[in-house]
């Protein structure tokens, strides 16, 4: 059966300007591809054959490298917004989405097995999963715990210099299933967060796929420029390799 995956790469990523003022943030390059090139041949590699990109800032130049496909072993259409949907707000305008389907934004750098999250959420019977990491924030300030009433007086109880607090954060990767589009109203900018209340408010299953191996969340200038140092430096765990495409010399492993 053909697995289905939604990238979602129309974001202006202005924080990443003024590279992302003459190309769009899922085109920016890692080592010799686009971001968006690994990430097709990592859906590629995970069993992925059909997908569909959500465009729409400079969505010319995505659909001119990326075309329909062929070239990287896959088919791909496009959902063109005329205006932001948010991170989830296009699912609703895309045909087809009749079995479980992958989301993801089309910024992500991971050595997530797509395939084997899945697995896991269907197994699991969620009407969405969440794939989620580790972080741990650390803070730049020093943080009072304090006890009393709230005033301009209180004790001071404990002391903590720039302490670093650990989170469970979304990877931006997820899973659903085609009830979720219930949940969306066609036209409507959603984001990711607005539709988990929702879920969780109508009693829906919605649930975490922890993984604790490469993920890199490419949303600012430090971050580009670490994925561009740490690309290179792990380059055969992202194409480890399956079915070569024209082109391509990978070995197939699986």
């Amino acid at each position: 059966m053909s697995k289905r995956a939604i990238i979602m790469a129309g974001g202006k990523g202005s924080r990443l300007g003024p590279y992302t003022t003459v190309l769009p943030k899922p085109l920016l390059p890692v080592g010799e591809r686009a971001i968006l090139d690994v990430v097709v041949h990592q859906l590629r590699d995970c069993g992925f054959d059909h997908l569909t990109l959500a465009v729409g800032y400079l969505a010319h130049l995505v659909k001119a490298v990326m075309a329909d496909g062929a070239a990287h072993g896959v088919t791909i259409e496009y959902q063109e917004e005329d205006e932001p949907l948010g991170t989830v707000g296009p699912l609703a305008t895309i045909d087809g989405l009749d079995d479980s389907f992958l989301v993801m934004n089309g910024d992500v750098l991971t050595t997530l097995d797509y395939g084997a999250l899945v697995d896991y959420h269907r197994e699991a019977g969620n009407i969405l999963t969440i794939a989620s990491h580790n972080r741990v924030v650390r803070t730049e300030y020093g943080v009072l715990h304090l006890d009393g009433e709230l005033g301009r007086t209180r004790r001071v109880t404990d002391f903590e210099e720039k302490p670093e607090l650990p989170y469970v954060v979304s990877m931006g990767v997820y899973v659903m299933e085609p009830s979720v589009l219930a949940y969306i109203e066609r036209g409507e900018r959603l984001d990711l967060p607005d539709l988990v209340h929702r879920l969780l408010g109508a009693g829906e299953q919605v649930g975490s796929y922890l993984f604790e191996g490469y993920w890199l969340d490419i949303g600012r200038h430090e971050d580009y420029e670490r994925a561009i140092m740490e690309y290179e430096q792990l380059k055969a765990e992202f194409h480890p390799g399956t079915l070569p495409v024209a082109g391509e010399t990978r070995r197939a492993s699986r």
